[in-house]
């Protein structure tokens, strides 16, 4: 344990001091420079908005835990719960040590610099590349959110099979060589993708792609449960998943909508739009579910309401209601098809359908994008294909092949090389247990069926 902790303030520290060392001579200001200038004026109602809607997002991290903790066995529901909280403790001291600065802070276009390490400069004023209204510290807590609750969606790939202190470690490493350079390259100021017109609202390339990706590399390395080939492993309390679901898509309103950071009309699109799709793509699944394996079940009705939700994550603030069904009745589909014919196909376990859900309906969200937006909801944003611009089609193309690429290599870089460290995978004697009991010596329920 002594070494556990060990290693995980070197995780913490080590990676922010080498990028620190590698941007350092780009640092000509202090940080103290970068704050926006003082004419810049808080608004005190997209203020408040921001910092609801980072609670909200906050609120999603317990909502996903009850989400795939209802989905595992009684005898792994305290370890997929813990996962999820320990991420909450872990990456918001990462996102605040050095994470939030090589997400967001001056670089070079790969990801920031070390100017913000400690939140350096990153104050109570605006800061007019992405908070001209609001504090600084209130952008960064938002996005904090989402550094959070991106590698935990990778924890239904891997679910009932990973030793906790391989994951704590391997969860530091990729947010921090996976899901901070990606969100630099996309929502950086500097980011490459962002300057290319990439358009990802809240999170369809950074957020959804980044995570499937990661958690079919996961699965596909870690192997099947042992049981995976001969025994069925259905939900073991279902309204748990109900219920996570359902916070999942109250908190999803602050994770899009939100990330218009101000109480305005584009928000207010965003918020419509979310619920519209994630109603179409639940009603699409369960359709689906009925027509091909005999009843509407409850599991495919929430699991289609989640993948609308991330379908419409990248559009939310640049398509109009029509194009919000459309997204949402096809991710019905699309997921329908991946998660009950492709992983069976191809033969991997992704336990709760991770990449199925994430990876998939944040594919044809952003692809999507390219399609349905248009500048009457957001002149800022750009019109689709379905609007007289082709290109952004291809732009949004761009982006979704380079997040694959590289989430898919440097996830299976990271797993390696825990897996040669330390290892991976629980024994099979303590996968039989279940990792409650043999990774936090507790049980869920005193009494089991």
């Amino acid at each position: 344990m002594n070494r556990l902790l060990v290693v995980l303030l070197v995780l913490l520290v080590f990676p922010g001091m080498a990028a620190f060392a590698q941007d350092q001579p780009a640092v000509t200001k202090p940080a103290a420079a970068v704050v926006s200038a003082p004419s810049l004026k808080i608004d005190t109602g997209d203020t408040a908005w921001v910092l609801i809607s980072s609670a909200l997002v906050m609120l999603m991290i317990p909502g996903l835990a009850f989400f795939y903790g209802g989905l595992v066995r009684p005898k792994n529901v305290l370890g997929v719960l813990m996962q999820c909280f320990i991420i909450l403790a872990v990456l918001s001291l990462q996102w605040v040590i050095f994470g939030y600065s090589l997400a967001f802070g001056p670089g070079k276009g790969f990801w920031g610099g070390l100017q913000w390490f400690m939140l350096h400069g990153v104050g109570a004023e605006p800061y007019s590349n992405y908070s001209a209204t609001i504090p600084h510290q209130a952008f960064m807590i938002f996005q904090a959110m989402f550094a959070i609750i991106t590698p935990a969606l990778i924890i239904g790939a891997f679910a009932e099979r990973m030793k906790f202190s391989a994951f704590l470690i391997f969860t530091l490493l990729w947010a921090t060589f996976v899901y901070d350079p990606i969100a630099h390259w996309v929502w950086g100021i500097d980011g490459w993708l962002r300057n290319l017109g990439a358009l990802d609202f809240a999170g369809g390339t950074v957020v959804h792609i980044n995570a499937g990706i990661a958690a079919l590399v996961t699965a596909i390395v870690i192997g099947k449960r042992k049981s995976y080939d001969k025994h069925p492993t259905p939900p073991h309390n279902l309204p748990f998943s109900v219920l996570g679901a359902a916070l999942l898509w109250f908190g999803w309103f602050g994770f899009n909508a939100g990330s218009a950071l101000s109480a305005n009309g584009i928000a207010t699109n965003a918020f419509v739009v979310t619920n519209t799709a994630a109603a179409a793509a639940a009603l699409s699944w369960a359709m689906l579910d009925w027509r091909f394996n005999g009843n509407p079940t409850m599991l495919g009705t929430i699991s289609g309401a989640v993948a609308g939700l991330v379908a419409i994550t990248p559009a939310a603030g640049f398509v109009g209601v029509g194009g919000s069904i459309v997204i949402g009745l096809l991710v019905g589909l699309f997921c329908f098809i991946s998660v009950g014919f492709l992983k069976h196909k191809l033969g991997y376990d992704d336990s709760l359908d991770a990449f199925g859900v994430h990876g998939i309906g944040g594919i044809w969200g952003a692809l999507a994008t390219g399609l349905f937006a248009t500048k009457s909801v957001n002149p800022g944003g750009a019109d689709g294909l379905f609007f007289g611009n082709p290109r952004q089609f291809w732009i949004q193309l761009i982006a979704v092949s380079v997040t694959i690429v590289y989430s898919f290599i440097v996830t299976w870089i990271i797993y390696k090389v825990v897996d040669k460290v330390i290892g991976v995978r629980v024994v099979e004697k303590d996968e039989a247990i279940g990792l409650d009991l043999t990774q936090h010596n507790e049980r869920a329920y005193t009494m089991l069926e």
